[in-house]
């Protein structure tokens, strides 16, 4: 198993402080760069009282909530993909790539569709159930056969299941128009649609999820060095599994709610933390929750800027970015070893 770049404590604690500064950097540009400019007094008005000019609206209507959409499903995602690597000894799960923002996605359209619901807070609970519907079935299909759920099954399981799920998806939406003007943008991973209601719903289960997540560290690294070593240093296998899955669900489930079906976060952001940090999970998990919305909130500012005064979806400059390193991570995988 590889070393990462940084392996003293000291050195992966000022990395971390280095990137945490970046991360912070990418919050100010995503609120203060876009089609109009933002000044810095624009800002602090905004956020210091009620806003008065078109400037301070934008800041406090527009850039905040979508730069917090922005921080919590980076966050999410990034750390989703970080559990089920670990869960899994899988260098290709990912949360989109095994299909849980897939099914996370349809169950969401369902519910607008047929039962008329439109708030996050309504269908917030239907997209938490078609990402561990997704799970399961994933999982199932990838364990068919000789040799069990091996990581280029469940790649191949997550691929088609995406697939299909997202043909289904596609095929509703383009059956109602009102339906399709709303969302289309949504469902190919954006920022733009949740507010502070909806941030404020989905948060407190993000929130446990990244705890259960987070305290997975240990067990984790346990899991690593296989079921047998972890089994006789005293894990129990089956209640990580569950408790993963649940943060898995909750994580993933509660970022598709706010920003679409966003793919690749939870599968780049985790190898990239392996090479800085190494394998501890400990130390993935962190460098996963502060790189994983540094990269999408830098994806959202890239596409503002690039076809002014038209915007690219955060989805679609995400997805043009991690399909060349998902590329490299499957002719190249043994280097990426989990």
């Amino acid at each position: 198993m590889r070393q990462g770049v940084l392996r003293g404590g000291w050195s992966r604690s000022l990395g971390l402080l280095v990137a945490v500064a970046g991360l912070l950097a990418a919050t100010w540009a995503s609120i203060v760069l876009g089609v109009n400019a933002i000044s810095l007094g624009d800002v602090l008005d905004a956020v210091s009282g009620a806003p008065v000019t078109d400037a301070e609206r934008i800041v406090y209507h527009l850039r905040i909530p979508r730069t917090a959409t922005g921080l919590l499903a980076g966050t999410a995602l990034g750390v989703a993909g970080a559990a089920m690597q670990g869960l899994t000894r899988n260098p290709l799960a990912d949360p989109g790539l095994l299909g849980i923002n897939a099914g996370a996605a349809l169950a969401v359209v369902v519910a607008i569709n047929i039962l008329g619901l439109s708030g996050v807070s309504e269908y917030l609970w239907f997209a938490f159930g078609g990402a561990a519907v997704a799970a399961v079935f994933v999982y199932a299909l990838g364990s068919l056969g000789l040799g069990g759920a091996t990581p280029v099954k469940l790649a191949l399981a997550g691929a088609a299941t995406t697939a299909f799920l997202g043909g289904i998806t596609t095929m509703i939406t383009l059956r109602d128009a009102s339906l399709m003007d709303d969302f289309r943008f949504w469902a190919v991973g954006s920022l733009t649609r949740a507010d502070g209601a909806a941030l404020l719903t989905v948060a407190p289960f993000v929130g446990v999820g990244l705890v259960l997540a987070v305290g997975l560290s240990r067990t984790l690294n346990a899991l690593a060095l296989g079921d047998d070593l972890a089994r006789s240093l005293g894990t129990r296998l089956w209640a990580a599994r569950a408790v993963g899955a649940v943060a898995v669900v909750l994580l993933a489930g509660g970022a598709t709610a706010v920003a679409g079906p966003v793919a690749f976060i939870g599968l780049v952001v985790p190898h990239v933390a392996r090479m800085i940090c190494g394998p501890d999970y400990r130390w993935v998990m962190a460098w996963t929750a502060v790189l994983a919305p540094t990269l999408l909130l830098v994806a959202d500012v890239i596409g503002r800027l690039v076809a002014q005064p038209q915007q690219l979806q955060v989805g679609i400059v995400v997805a043009a970015a991690g399909a060349p390193f998902f590329l490299y991570l499957v002719r190249h995988r043994k280097l990426v070893e989990v």
